[in-house]
């Protein structure tokens, strides 16, 4: 039923998502994109996952920063979102060192230590079985492969959450549904944001799944916060 539900709502909203994305955040999920990727330290021999990779934005900003890698795969469950995807990354790149799969991100099709690094952009708060995921991400990665989360989250100073959830309880949600008509959406948005726990304890699920030095840092006061982790040699 989760599944279902959380598919529904991004096929519904595919077509504007890139618009909304740039839109509420103030362009912002550019810059934190780019912070991920350029955490990740890739070379032209690596190969990279992104999890829920929507319409491929990551994709794209990893081939940005690493031109010549050796292969770069996204995998999502929206059908629309990778038709989406398809277009852009076809736009820039072609040939077959990028892979776009129709897939779970708790039963990825791949087998053990096949890549350098796995990514997922606003997607980990929409899996309730967190950890299952981070352990299916810990299996795919190569010894010393380097996971990257990247998650909306709420400013840990009370003074700027009180003005942060001003906008993003009551103003973001009446834009999102007005430029995608799907009210939903941009109202579980919020709701799922608030949910999410806090960074120490989201970093002790990744060291229960398996990573190792694992580090956080809040971009744009806390909006959003990127988590770094390791798997041992």
């Amino acid at each position: 039923m989760e599944l279902e539900f959380i598919r529904d709502m991004f096929d519904g909203i595919a077509r504007r998502y890139d618009l909304l994305n740039r839109l509420l955040s103030l362009r912002q999920d550019v810059y934190w994109r780019r912070k991920m990727v350029s955490a990740l330290n890739l070379s032209q021999n690596d190969a990279a996952l992104d999890v829920a990779c929507g319409t491929g934005d990551v994709m794209i900003e990893i081939l940005r920063q690493s031109n010549h890698i050796q292969q770069v795969v996204g995998v999502d469950f929206s059908l629309p979102m990778l038709q989406i995807a398809k277009k852009k990354l076809n736009a820039i790149r072609n040939g077959g060192s990028v892979r776009l799969i129709a897939g779970n991100g708790l039963h990825l099709p791949f087998p053990e230590k096949s890549f350098t690094a796995v990514t997922i952009a606003f997607g980990i708060r929409n899996i309730v079985d967190r950890k299952k995921a981070l352990s299916v991400f810990f299996d795919c990665l190569n010894p010393g492969g380097v996971l990257a989360v990247l998650e909306l989250t709420t400013p840990e100073n009370k003074y700027l959450q009180s003005l942060y959830l001003l906008y993003f309880k009551w103003l973001l949600p009446k834009i999102g549904a007005f430029f995608s008509k799907h009210l939903k959406a941009y109202t579980y948005l919020p709701e799922s944001v608030m949910l999410f726990p806090r960074a120490r304890e989201f970093a002790g699920i990744m060291k229960e799944a398996g990573f190792k030095n694992i580090q956080w840092r809040h971009l744009t006061l806390g909006a959003a916060t990127l988590f770094v982790g390791y798997k041992p040699l």
